[in-house]
């Protein structure tokens, strides 16, 4: 069963609906995001009966925003409790610190962020929403420099946000400490006997020590290959200690030389946010992970690798690092943007002044070509902005 909501949802994930004849709930939000009769809608007070008297539906859910929707209608089952786990970032530390016993986190309300003390011993850490989204208010902090930086910003005005409370709640902060290594994001379900099911491996890729931005995820056959097996057995406790069967999430992980992972958070009952992971892995793969998750269906890899080509396969997130206002833009070049990239596979415009980015596109590139990746990383994006 299906749940749409706000802000957005893809043509893929639609057509995947309509397709498939997935049921999909007949809230308000999702009528007007999908105005399509012909869908196998169910009412809103079908779908509380149905799921609540089957724990073992099958729940999917493009959006955050649909986490009150959950957390109201299906209170007696334990979707709001498992979504609790993840979605509060304290909550998730402590289920896995058995499993993680070494790694230090504290809380620190907003309120009192202005007079926390820290130390040089404290560096590096960082500090983040205990509930939050879309990297807003988190800082990566070096040194006092980096310190001082992050207290201007971590105010109630600057974190002012579009999303609901239960999605991002900026009065409370997690400090925690900084964990060395290479960024990953994983699409997964765990199955009905309780076992993570890899979806995609996508490499969050960062232009400086301190960027926290969305800006560039990029999966291939040589992540997955390299990173499946470890990543299985880093997943399969956490599911087990959460109790996880039939459950889709997008988490993402930090990964240091010497391979081991830490988890940095979790996001329930979806995969990565704005239908962006879920549709490259079809355009990369020719995985259509909604239908892998509501079939039970699993990779085949090995016959995957047989057929797809060896390249690189990104999401570009145009966020608005310019320093130009929303209120002063007129427009973003996408047209300008396709001649600058190799193959660009799918353009998302959105509009900046009503949206936190420019939109965003999805890229194959040639393993000899990483330049370009690496190019609209470290962009202002000035050169495509009209003002």
């Amino acid at each position: 069963m299906i749940l749409i909501d706000y802000p957005f949802v893809s043509d893929f994930l639609k057509k995947t609906i309509k397709e498939n004849n997935f049921e999909i709930i007949a809230t308000s939000q999702a009528k007007e995001l999908i105005n399509d009769i012909s869908l196998n809608w169910v009412s809103e007070k079908e779908a509380k009966e149905v799921i609540s008297n089957n724990p073992e539906t099958l729940v999917y859910t493009n959006s955050e925003n649909s986490i009150s929707w959950v957390f109201k209608n299906l209170k007696e089952t334990k979707l709001p409790h498992q979504i609790q786990f993840f979605k509060d970032k304290l909550k998730f530390r402590e289920l896995v610190q058995d499993l993680f016993p070494d790694f230090f986190f504290k809380t620190v309300e907003l309120d009192d962020i202005q007079n926390l003390e820290v130390s040089i011993s404290d560096f590096p850490f960082v500090i983040k929403p205990v509930i939050g989204f879309f990297s807003i208010g988190v800082h990566i902090v070096h040194n006092s420099s980096d310190w001082e930086t992050a207290k201007k910003e971590l105010n109630y005005e600057n974190l002012k946000s579009m999303y609901p409370k239960n999605v991002m709640d900026a009065s409370t902060f997690i400090i925690e400490e900084y964990i060395e290594g290479e960024e990953f994001a994983i699409d997964c379900y765990f199955d009905d006997d309780g076992n993570a099911v890899i979806l995609n491996i996508l490499h969050h890729k960062f232009s400086s020590g301190n960027d926290v931005s969305d800006r560039l995820y990029s999966t291939s056959r040589n992540i997955i290959q390299t990173y499946k097996k470890s990543i299985e057995a880093f997943l399969n406790p956490i599911g087990n200690k959460a109790g996880l069967k039939n459950f889709p999430m997008h988490i993402e992980v930090r990964i240091d030389a010497s391979r081991k992972i830490v988890p940095i958070e979790v996001n329930p009952l979806r995969f990565g946010g704005w239908c962006t992971t879920a549709d490259l892995t079809w355009h990369a793969y020719g995985i259509n992970s909604y239908e892998y998750f509501l079939n039970g269906k699993k990779p085949n890899w090995n016959e995957i690798f047989k057929i797809r080509e060896d390249k690189i396969y990104s999401i570009v997130l145009l966020n608005n690092n310019s320093g130009i206002e929303s209120s002063e833009i007129v427009a973003f070049d996408f047209e300008l943007l396709q001649n600058d990239l190799e193959n660009i596979l799918e353009i998302r415009e959105l509009d900046i002044k009503k949206d936190p980015v420019f939109g965003f596109v999805f890229t194959e590139t040639s393993k000899d070509n990483k330049q370009e990746i690496m190019t609209i990383l470290n962009s202002d994006l000035r050169r495509y902005i009209k003002v």
